[in-house]
């Protein structure tokens, strides 16, 4: 009988991961992200040096150490010992979302830093999550006396005014002006990972957009439509992508699996001219 040790492929490798809610690994799951730009990139060994990390935390911290102690030491660990924080210098840079990077620059933007951070609180015992806020992802944390949310950009523990205050020109831009409308507490639900994993691509898939950056932009959409089967708009994406690099057939596939699936889109006239428009073109 022949054996078959074929090594999976990085896109083979992130379906497995995502395959189930129950059983998601968050922080490889991110890692794995950077596999396309980085293909020699050894995701075990970037687990190894998180853990690492951990291992120099918990020797800081003593056994009897309440909640609150542990998230101090977190902080202070992660903030001023290691010196995380945002990389404002190159706010737009795809690295910022590559947990690799992110450990040896010890710069990202905040869904990547809370990502470790999450993981560094959780190897304590703390209950810290993420919260999906609009336009600057936050991280939040059950205590015995109460709910902590904090800015993983520098650890700082923000106020309902301050939440408030941030939420307002997302507000203004939607129109949601009337704060009973929309109370505090819904945009501070916690994120399940699948929904984080989403959030990384999505920032990614931004960037690559705004510099026409078609091939990139198809490997971030492969992922997405692994990740979330049922996000029809992300095969349109992808379609359209693939159209701008001359992979035709592969568009006119996507665009038609978004046509068929998608019957209340505002676009579906637009896509289903350029899908007709594509196939005359491979005729």
């Amino acid at each position: 009988m022949k054996l078959s040790f074929a090594v999976p492929t990085p896109l083979e490798y992130f379906a497995a991961l995502v395959q189930s809610d129950a059983e998601f690994p968050l922080l490889e799951t991110a890692i794995s992200l950077a596999q396309d730009e980085y293909p020699q990139l050894d995701v075990g060994q970037v687990l190894g040096e998180v853990d690492q990390l951990l291992a120099r935390l918990r020797r800081r911290i003593p056994s009897d150490a309440v909640p609150l102690q542990k998230l101090r030491a977190v902080n202070q660990f992660y903030f001023r010992d290691l010196n995380f924080g945002g990389n404002f210098n190159d706010y737009h840079d795809p690295d910022n979302s590559f947990i690799n990077v992110v450990l040896r620059s010890r710069r990202g933007i905040p869904i990547s830093l809370a990502v470790l951070w999450i993981e560094l609180a959780h190897g304590l015992g703390l209950a810290a999550r993420g919260v999906g806020f609009p336009g600057h992802f936050m991280i939040k944390v059950n205590l015995p006396k109460g709910q902590v949310v904090i800015d993983p950009v520098d650890g700082r523990s923000l106020s309902r005014e301050e939440l408030s205050e941030r939420l307002e020109p997302f507000r203004q831009r939607t129109g949601l002006l009337d704060e009973q409308e929309v109370p505090l507490g819904l945009y501070l639900q916690s994120s399940p990972p699948r929904d984080i994993i989403a959030r990384m691509l999505r920032n990614l898939k931004e960037i690559h957009t705004a510099q026409g950056d078609w091939q990139r932009l198809v490997s971030v959409q492969d992922r997405l439509t692994i990740l979330l089967p049922q996000a029809w708009g992300e095969y349109r994406d992808r379609g359209l992508a693939h159209a701008e690099l001359g992979n035709t057939r592969q568009a006119v596939l996507d665009l038609e699996t978004y046509l068929e699936n998608e019957h209340e889109g505002l676009d579906i006239d637009a896509v289903a001219e350029r899908a007709a428009t594509l196939r005359r073109a491979r005729s």
